[in-house]
């Protein structure tokens, strides 16, 4: 008779199907998964995030992939970036890539992923991450508690409690990689990933015609007073001149793309006031 435990799907192969969802509602987030057994190399230009946090070579993986992100700016805007710069540039993408990649699954099916660093490849080229899922937490009504691999949490503040632990967790080794290259001290940097976190969910509500109800699930994560998170998701709504309204927030760090296009600061830049923000609102798409 045949051993039907051993016959049940564990937690990793129930996340393959939400990031496919992931990528079909988020064509900004580059990333892939790799097939069972697929080995990454850095002779295909594959870098293991373990082998920048942990494995003592992270000062030469990160020079490499700053290089690259410099390369990268110049083809695409013309002008070359100074070192600092192309380190934040590389700083923001991975953030917001990595905490969409953990916040995801979380909008998307209530679970959330733990990834690990020996998880995670940077293409050092292109940017784009590769990732080979693993555990999660979920709630108790949720169809995979009690499978191999998922951890049931009481409900959703805990929920809730477990992303932000979950993205401390990860991005903490590479706040203290970047931290030299990018001359900034520990409450821009996790600013930075504060702004990322938001970012990340705001974008996929509005990617799946939700974001009010986003922008409710962001503020209910980063109410703030949660450490290291230094600050809270702080949405306010401006008011066009049609009279509707339109969400915004103003970041806690930078990502210094004003320095590469001082003309276009971010949207929820420090640098852009709500005067230019109902004007770039007012803009035709395309």
């Amino acid at each position: 008779m045949p051993d039907t435990k051993a016959l049940q799907p564990r937690a990793a192969e129930l996340l393959d199907g939400s990031y496919r969802r992931l990528m079909e509602h988020c064509p900004a987030l580059r990333f892939a998964l790799p097939a069972p057994g697929e080995q990454l190399s850095d002779r295909q230009g594959w870098l293991c995030v373990a082998e920048l946090t942990e494995g003592g070579a992270g000062e030469a993986g990160l020079d490499r992939l700053t290089a690259a992100e410099a390369a990268r700016i110049l083809a695409e805007y013309g002008s070359a970036p100074r070192e600092h710069v192309a380190a934040s540039r590389l700083l923001h993408h991975y953030l917001w890539s990595v905490c969409l990649l953990i916040s995801g699954p979380w909008q998307l099916d209530r679970r959330v992923p733990r990834i690990r660093s020996q998880d995670l490849w940077i293409h050092a080229a292109t940017g784009d991450l590769a990732l080979r899922p693993g555990d999660f937490a979920c709630l108790p009504g949720d169809g995979a508690a009690g499978l191999p691999g998922a951890r049931v949490l009481a409900g959703e503040d805990e929920l809730r409690a477990e992303l932000r632990a979950a993205v401390a967790e990860h991005v903490t080794p590479l706040i203290e990689l970047f931290k030299g290259p990018l001359k900034r001290g520990p409450r821009a940097l996790w600013g930075m990933v504060t702004d990322d976190l938001v970012s990340g969910i705001w974008y996929l509500g509005r990617m799946l015609g939700e974001e009010d109800a986003a922008v409710r699930a962001a503020t209910a994560v980063l109410p703030g007073g949660t450490p290291p998170f230094p600050g809270a998701a702080d949405f306010r709504r401006l008011a066009g001149p049609d009279g509707r309204g339109h969400q915004t927030r103003t970041r806690l760090g930078c990502c210094l793309y004003y320095t590469i296009r001082p003309a276009e600061a971010c949207f929820t830049c420090p640098r852009t006031d709500d005067a230019e923000r109902l004007r770039r609102l007012a803009q035709p798409a395309g």
